[in-house]
C-alpha cells in the first residue's frame, strides 16, 4: 500500500507569502485562565451494555444514589447491566460567566461495553482543590456504534468515550477581569523567542510608541497608553491589542500519530542526503486437518494430525537515496518514493532523526 504524507505548510515556493495570525489565536492574557473540572457520575439507561457486577464501585454508587431517593437495596445482590460508572470533565474557558454551560467528557471506568444510549446523571464538578463549580448531566453522544450479535461485532469508533454538548452549567465566574489596568501580560500558547519578538515589534508598530516588551519566549508586557488607561478603557485597548496581527515563527517538526499513521510534517522541516533500504516480513501460517485412517482389521483409531505450512515472504525497496531537500514539498516526495505503509513511514522517520539527517524535532503522540 502506497503512503501518502500530509502536508501543512506552503508546498511550493510559487506560493504566496506566509499569511498572517491575529493574537488572539497566538495566545491569551495572563489574568485570562480557565479552569479544569472533573466528577464522578453514572451513566444509565444502557441497553445491557454497562459495567458488569464486577464493578463494585458501579454497584455501590447505585446504591447510594437511591438511598437519596429513600430506595433501600442490598448491594450485593445488584445486578443491574444498563447502569455504568464513568469519569466526568470539563475545559471552562476564561471570561465565562457563572449560569454559562460548557461541554463535558464521559468516560468509562469499568467493564461497561458502550456508552451507547446513555444518561448521564445530574454530577458535581470540582476543580483539582474540590472546589464546587457546577453540574453536569445530559444524553451522552459518542459519535458512532457499537453492535455485538452472537459471536460477530461491529463497533464505528470508540464507543465508551462520549460527549454532552452544554452538558454542565457553571455556578462560578471565570477569568472576568484584567488583572491590572495599566500594563497587561500576552503569553503565547507555544513559547517561541522570534515570536515574542515580532509580538513585541508588531504592537509598538500598530500604536505607534514603545508600549510592548517580550520578557521571555512566553511573555509579554504590555503598557496601557495614557489614552487607554480611563476607567473601562483597559477592555477597548485588550479589543484592538488581540487584533494585532504578525507572521509567528514555526519550529521545525514532525508529529506522529502512531495508532493511526498519521504523519504530519511542518514547513521548516529539511532533510539531509542519505540512503534509506526498508524491508518488512511476512510471515503466512495455514494449518489444515490431516485425518490418519488405520488398515482394516488393525484394530487401531482414527487419528486427526494439523498440518502447517509456514511461508516467509521479505518485501523491502531496496536501497533508495533520497536527496537533501530544504521544502516541505521536497521531503514529501522523497518519502513517498519509499511507497511504504505507515506504520513502516514511523520508523523510517525514526530511523532518520537518530541518523540526523531528518533536522526537526520528532513529536509521537
Amino acid at each position: 500500500m502506497r503512503f501518502n504524507i500530509v502536508l501543512i505548510a506552503a508546498l511550493t515556493a510559487t506560493q504566496l507569502a506566509p499569511a498572517q495570525v491575529r493574537l488572539k489565536d497566538l495566545g491569551r492574557f495572563v489574568s485570562a485562565g480557565g479552569v479544569q473540572l472533573i466528577g464522578y457520575g453514572l451513566v444509565v439507561g444502557l441497553d445491557r451494555s454497562g459495567d458488569s457486577p464486577k464493578s463494585l464501585f458501579t454497584n455501590q454508587a447505585l446504591v447510594n444514589m437511591l438511598e437519596r431517593f429513600g430506595i433501600a437495596v442490598d448491594g450485593e445482590r445488584v445486578r443491574a447491566q444498563n447502569v455504568a460508572a464513568v469519569m466526568v470533565t470539563a475545559n471552562v474557558p476564561p471570561y465565562t460567566r457563572a449560569g454559562g454551560k460548557v461541554d463535558v467528557l464521559v468516560s468509562s471506568i469499568g467493564d461497561a461495553k458502550s456508552l451507547q444510549g446513555g444518561v448521564l446523571l445530574q454530577t458535581t464538578l470540582s476543580d483539582l482543590e474540590g472546589g464546587f463549580w457546577g453540574v453536569g448531566s445530559g444524553p451522552v453522544n459518542i459519535g458512532g456504534f457499537n453492535i455485538e450479535a452472537g459471536m460477530v461485532s461491529v463497533r464505528q469508533n470508540h464507543s465508551n468515550v462520549g460527549r454532552i454538548p452544554d452538558g454542565c452549567i457553571l455556578d462560578r465566574d471565570v477569568g472576568t477581569g484584567l488583572a491590572d489596568s495599566t500594563r497587561l501580560t500576552f503569553s503565547l500558547r507555544n513559547g517561541d523567542f522570534t515570536t515574542a519578538r515580532r509580538v513585541a515589534e508588531a504592537v509598538n508598530l500598530r500604536f505607534g510608541a514603545e508600549i510592548a516588551r517580550p520578557l521571555d519566549a512566553v511573555s509579554v508586557e504590555v503598557a496601557v497608553p495614557d489614552s487607554f488607561s480611563l476607567v473601562g478603557k483597559s477592555v477597548t485597548f485588550a479589543a484592538e491589542l488581540e487584533n494585532v496581527s504578525l507572521v509567528p515563527d514555526i519550529a521545525a517538526k514532525v508529529v506522529i500519530n502512531e495508532r493511526t499513521g498519521t504523519i504530519v510534517i511542518g514547513e521548516k522541516v529539511s532533510l539531509s542526503t542519505v540512503a534509506v533500504s526498508h524491508g518488512s516480513l511476512s510471515i503466512t501460517i495455514k494449518g489444515a486437518p490431516m485425518v490418519s485412517q488405520p488398515m482394516a482389521f488393525s484394530q487401531g483409531t482414527t487419528q486427526t494430525v494439523p498440518l502447517q505450512e509456514i511461508t516467509v515472504e521479505q518485501q523491502g525497496t531496496g536501497m533508495v537515496t533520497l536527496p537533501g531537500a530544504t521544502t516541505v514539498g521536497d521531503v514529501a516526495t522523497a518519502l513517498n518514493r519509499l511507497g511504504v505503509s505507515p506504520r513502516d513511514m514511523v520508523a523510517i522517520f525514526q530511523a532518520l532523526k537518530e541518523s540526523g539527517a531528518l533536522q526537526a524535532e520528532l513529536v509521537v503522540i
